[in-house]
């Protein structure tokens, strides 16, 4: 309903989605800049850096496509019409991340996909048959780890009531954190965001396979492969999550 709703005005949805592409290029820009006066950035080149930010573009402007208005759930549930959702006979998570769906974010994966194919143009990989097959599977996991991180963002939300502002420091902070290389950040926060907060595991830990480069906190080769793993297990615990959060609703009390 709401891809006819959009289709109906082209004009609009033509503009939209340029300025969404444009918002998102802007962030790129901002990196050329930074290498107009450095030739490397922690170590890692303009292509490589490139690479990173393709890789967490792509991944998070799926996810934001496919299930980024969860972030409204907040509203929903301060005004009540989250009940209207519970009486149809359909999944409440699917509702919610359909609900006002925005087909103007492709212009963010059309950005990213375009960064990410300049980068491999540039890159010398040798692409073995391994490094082939992780691409792909590197950027379905990551958009499943972005997913998860909305989802349970969501689910906060129904203790927080008002914390939209929370899930987007972990949903666009952390895409923005991930399109620059890990060695530019402290210790603590790399092992962060690998084992606690896993979002490593959308860009930093493949992109580090597939250039050969050294691993971050030194992990051993065949981590970069268990990147579906984690994507399943954020998933898992994201719906347990969100199952807990749906129970604990006791509408507006009005």
């Amino acid at each position: 309903m709401w891809i006819r709703s959009t289709m109906a005005y082209r004009a609009s949805f033509a503009m939209t989605t340029f300025g969404s592409f444009a918002a998102t290029f802007f962030d790129f820009v901002a990196i050329m800049l930074m290498f107009s006066r450095v030739r490397a950035l922690g170590g890692w080149t303009l292509p490589e850096v490139a690479f990173l930010y393709g890789l967490s573009a792509v991944s998070f402007g799926l996810a934001d496509l496919v299930i980024g208005s969860m972030d409204r759930l907040g509203r929903r549930l301060r005004d009540g019409t989250l009940d209207a959702l519970l009486v149809r006979p359909a999944p409440i998570l699917a509702q919610v991340a359909a609900d006002r769906f925005a087909l103007r974010r492709l212009g963010r994966v059309t950005q990213g996909s375009l960064v990410l194919g300049w980068a491999l143009t540039r890159l010398d990989v040798d692409w073995s048959v391994g490094r082939l097959l992780l691409m792909p599977v590197a950027l379905l996991a990551g958009c499943g780890i972005f997913c998860a991180v909305f989802v349970a963002g969501a689910a906060f939300q129904f203790v927080a009531q008002d914390a939209a502002e929370v899930q987007n420091a972990f949903t666009y902070g952390g895409t923005t954190l991930l399109q620059y290389p890990p060695t530019v950040f402290g210790r603590e926060l790399v092992r962060g965001v690998t084992f606690v907060l896993p979002l490593a595991f959308v860009n930093w830990l493949p992109a580090s396979y597939i250039l050969g480069r050294p691993y971050p906190l030194d992990l051993p080769g065949w981590v970069a492969w268990t990147t579906p793993l984690v994507a399943a297990g954020c998933c898992a615990l994201a719906g347990l999550a969100w199952r807990a959060g749906l129970r604990s609703y006791r509408s507006t009390g009005s």
